[in-house]
């Protein structure tokens, strides 16, 4: 599934990008990488979904969030 798909509470991995180099350096900038374990904190419907990612948090908009596939843990 799509990380914007996920609901508040889950601990989702990534799994792949969709995007391209741009996205893919953009994300690594933030400190996510495919294989990373992440917590959906907010995930309205409209906005930017927020992510706890180790002892920080990362707002990640919805376009962004469209072109990474996640799964459960």
């Amino acid at each position: 599934m799509i990380l914007a798909m996920a609901n508040v509470g889950d601990v989702v991995r990534l799994v792949e990008i969709h995007g391209g180099r741009h996205l893919r350096r953009r994300l690594a900038d933030l400190g996510l990488n495919i294989g990373m374990t992440v917590t959906v904190v907010t995930g309205i419907s409209q906005g930017p979904i927020i992510l706890a990612v180790k002892d920080s948090r990362l707002a990640i908009g919805r376009g962004m969030a469209k072109q990474i596939v996640v799964e459960k843990v």
